[in-house]
């Protein structure tokens, strides 16, 4: 009888040490589930990432900072740029963005900081602007000048020297699709020397023999109100950058109170310092989530 008894006491303990564990469980279960939800609530959801390309170029120029981006879990995208207009292009973006729900990044390099600038006003869900080597406008400003408001740009000589003007269907009188010349011309150093410095020579002809022709009106259309006014930004600067020239990169970038990351680069700084880049988005998607 006393070993019966011995062994009763020995169940029920061991029985009690097995609610105990499973309500610990349960308990650490109900906490963990606790600390996530005041965690989504407290930060949000990650939020998708637009990039706009710039003109000469497509979305393909992306492609190292994406997949960096899509590694980190990031939902990612590149819609092209229609290289029209300012206006044109803006409302384009617009009504993709439109389709998006949730919190948005919007990132634009060179042409494509037109873009976002004009794009995201009056937009909620954009909570951060990136310029990667881009244009940040004010108000009445345009691509032509913005490139001479500073010395050293090589796309401001006579366009001839640089630029092989198409006659686009329907287009209006005096306007073409304009693309980059590849070999030097005179003062124009070449698409791999102007556009593309730093890229390796093998990619540099890549790029050159794919790029997207950019509408002549589209640099001298004025830009509207800027998004930034409402909207922190962040700006990349190349310092290297021999389209839009560093000195006018900062200052309007300092113009629009962003947040400035300069890196020795040239003006495809998201092909040949993706990782920089990169940092740059993360720094602002991450700001996003806890406005």
């Amino acid at each position: 009888m006393r070993f019966r008894g011995t062994r009763l006491r020995k169940s029920r303990v061991l029985a009690a040490a097995c609610a105990l564990a499973v309500a610990g469980v349960a308990v650490a279960a109900t906490q963990a589930v606790a600390q996530a939800t005041t965690t989504a609530k407290d930060h949000g959801p990650k939020p998708t990432i637009v990039l706009v390309h710039g003109a000469w170029a497509d979305a393909s120029s992306w492609n190292p900072v994406i997949s960096r981006l899509q590694h980190d879990g990031y939902t990612v995208a590149a819609p092209p740029n229609p290289l029209r207009g300012v206006d044109y292009d803006a409302q384009t973006l617009k009504n993709y963005l439109a389709t998006i729900q949730g919190p948005v990044v919007l990132v634009g390099h060179s042409y494509g900081g037109m873009v976002i600038t004009n794009a995201a006003a009056g937009n909620p869900n954009v909570k951060a602007l990136v310029y990667d080597d881009a244009y940040i406008p004010a108000k009445g400003e345009t691509v032509f000048q913005i490139n001479a408001a500073k010395p050293g740009s090589c796309v401001t000589a006579d366009p001839s020297t640089f630029l092989n003007l198409v006659q686009y269907p329907g287009s209006p009188q005096g306007d073409y699709d304009a693309y980059l010349k590849i070999a030097p011309n005179g003062a124009y150093q070449g698409f791999a020397d102007c556009f593309a410095n730093g890229v390796p020579s093998a990619q540099a002809r890549l790029l050159a023999a794919g790029q997207r022709p950019f509408a002549v009106s589209a640099g001298s259309e004025p830009s509207g109100t800027p998004a930034w006014q409402t909207i922190p930004s962040w700006a990349v600067v190349g310092t290297a950058d021999h389209v839009i020239p560093p000195a006018e990169q900062s200052a309007m970038a300092t113009r629009a109170g962003a947040h400035i990351t300069k890196v020795n680069a040239g003006h495809l700084s998201l092909v040949t310092r993706p990782g920089v880049v990169t940092d740059v988005i993360l720094d602002a998607a991450r700001a996003a989530v806890r406005s």
